[in-house]
């Protein structure tokens, strides 16, 4: 899969439980599965799934996510489920008729991060892909973890629910940690090698006739300057504008 690196090792670190309640689909259930283990996510609990547990529809859907698919715990009843958290979150876009703290995704995850990481376990509560989580399941959750949805269409399938929360508790958990990669810049170019570039293109220009009007000459030229440096040319990129000013040189003495 690209993206997917087999020869790095997978960290299973503190982490929320993901707990599905009822899930309809095992399709369902491996896409969760999958955005889990995108952002270091590794323990889910299943209660009550229609198709049963194992399901291979979930297994194919998980894209090879072994490390989750082959942790995952079914319950019953959802009490059972988060019966070792001592802080858990339901996630919903439906209002509720109860008193209950709503927290945004960035909140929840930062106090999800300062929970686990002062040795607590902590987890998140996720519905059926139908209606979402019942009232009664709701009331069992410290607080509720709403997205900023359009509110005409609110609704999202469990596994986008589950990798929009897995990015943010990742985002908290590791800020420090940076990007896996980041652009190639490549060696800056010297100064020095910034004036040669400059001085063969105007010499170039020079040759072609460019600088129609000699007064102006030294106003076009800072202009072009400007443009150059803005560029930020690494030492490569140097060399390959001045192979391009080479060739359209060789050309133009061809001509003549």
């Amino acid at each position: 899969m690209a993206g997917t690196d087999r020869t790095k090792k997978i960290d299973l670190a503190p982490a929320p439980v993901v707990v599905l309640c009822e899930p309809q689909l095992g399709e369902n259930i491996g896409t969760a599965i999958r955005a889990m283990a995108n952002f270091g996510l590794w323990e889910l609990r299943l209660v009550n799934p229609r198709e049963g547990w194992p399901n291979e529809k979930a297994a194919a859907a998980s894209t090879k996510a072994s490390h989750v698919l082959e942790r995952v715990r079914v319950f019953d009843t959802t009490p059972e489920a988060i019966a070792d958290l001592s802080l858990v979150y339901a996630t919903t876009a439906r209002r509720r008729d109860m008193f209950k703290p709503v927290l945004g995704p960035e909140e929840a995850a930062n106090n999800l991060a300062a929970h686990i990481g002062a040795g607590q376990r902590a987890g998140l509560l996720f519905g059926r892909e139908r209606w979402g989580l019942k009232n009664a399941e709701v009331v069992l959750a410290d607080a509720i973890v709403t997205l900023p949805v359009e509110e005409a269409f609110a609704s999202l399938n469990i596994a986008q629910a589950v990798l929009v929360l897995a990015y943010e508790w990742r985002r908290a958990a590791h800020v420090e940690q940076g990007l896996p990669f980041t652009g190639e810049t490549g060696q800056p170019a010297a100064r020095d090698d910034l004036l040669r570039m400059f001085a063969h293109l105007e010499e170039s220009l020079d040759a072609a006739g460019f600088f129609t009007v000699p007064e102006k000459r030294a106003s076009m030229v800072n202009n072009l300057r400007t443009m150059l440096v803005r560029a930020n040319f690494n030492a490569q990129e140097v060399r390959t504008f001045r192979g391009v000013i080479s060739a359209l040189e060789r050309r133009h003495l061809r001509k003549d």
